[in-house]
């Protein structure tokens, strides 16, 4: 052999023996019969690994099972990889977004299309279950994402917060952050909450959803007509808690609500808000109209 082991190809893989002189340098052969080696029985030294016992069993366990978990180690590491760059990219056009009224790249484009229409597929199958006749509750009307999103669009911009009031199965607020927004959402059924942030991840979207009230603690409605009831907006624990962000921080605020509860959402938005933000309200007959510091904007 001149002096050195030559390397062998087993199954497809080149091995290489162990140093010279190496007293456990002994080709084991499984006893036949057996696809296995005996539990301590060394054979080759793979490449990269100079020197180093490399078992072809560890207790019994078959060099190919080992072969497989490191495959399927490193698809989950390539596919985490890519998750990170997807991530990184969204980041990189986020903070090149400067021109509300640029159109959107064909990227973003497509993103908000693949999400809008899962949004869609969600309501049908709450609005399939709200029909059974079970007694189940049907917690939210979807909105008409095609017109939430033209009234999103010239309101974008680089670093701006973004809050949806009732994020229901949140793709509104997943929307907005894949539009630039840092987003928001913040829900009082749980069970939305869970949807949303599954969704999120399924869109690589970094919204965050908090579950609770967007009424902020102490927050009381008193109109003029002395009824102070909130209608269909429940009253919990506030979700500026989890989100750790108080309403006036927020840029632009997004609510859909009933009829005659519009009045309420201004009020809050006038006590708690900032007086620059913009306010969304997706009616039933005007579709999305925006305000600011109380006042309508002209469409």
């Amino acid at each position: 052999m001149e002096g050195r082991l030559r390397a062998a190809e087993k199954d497809g893989v080149v091995h290489f023996p162990l140093k010279l002189g190496d007293p456990a340098n002994v080709v084991h052969h499984p006893a036949p019969g057996s696809a296995t080696f005996p539990a301590g029985q060394h054979g080759w030294c793979a490449p990269g690994e100079p020197g180093a016992v490399r078992s072809l069993t560890d207790g019994g366990t078959p060099m190919a099972k080992r072969q497989n978990y490191g495959f399927e180690k490193r698809q989950k590491d390539l596919k985490k990889q890519q998750k990170r760059d997807e991530k990184a990219e969204k980041k990189r056009l986020r903070e090149q977004l400067t021109d509300p009224s640029a159109p959107l790249d064909e990227g973003t484009e497509e993103a908000v299309r693949a999400l809008c229409t899962e949004g869609w597929e969600l309501f049908e199958t709450f609005s399939a279950k709200a029909g059974t006749g079970t007694g189940e509750f049907h917690p939210f009307i979807a909105a008409d994402y095609e017109t939430v999103l033209a009234a999103l669009l010239p309101r974008r911009g680089a670093g701006l917060k973004f809050l949806e009031w009732g994020s229901a199965t949140g793709v509104i607020t997943i929307m907005a952050d894949l539009l630039g927004f840092e987003a928001f959402g913040i829900e009082i059924d749980i069970d939305l909450v869970h949807i949303a942030r599954d969704l999120a991840e399924r869109h690589y979207s970094e919204a965050r959803f908090a579950a609770g009230s967007f009424l902020p603690a102490g927050y009381e409605w008193r109109p003029t007509s002395g009824d102070g009831r909130t209608a269909t907006i429940a009253t919990g624990t506030s979700g500026y808690l989890e989100l750790a962000t108080p309403l006036d921080e927020f840029d632009v605020v997004f609510g859909f609500p009933w009829p005659g509860e519009e009045p309420m959402m201004l009020d809050l938005m006038r006590a708690y808000g900032r007086p620059d933000a913009y306010l969304l309200l997706n009616t039933v007959n005007d579709g999305v109209q925006t305000y600011q510091g109380g006042r309508l904007l002209p469409a």
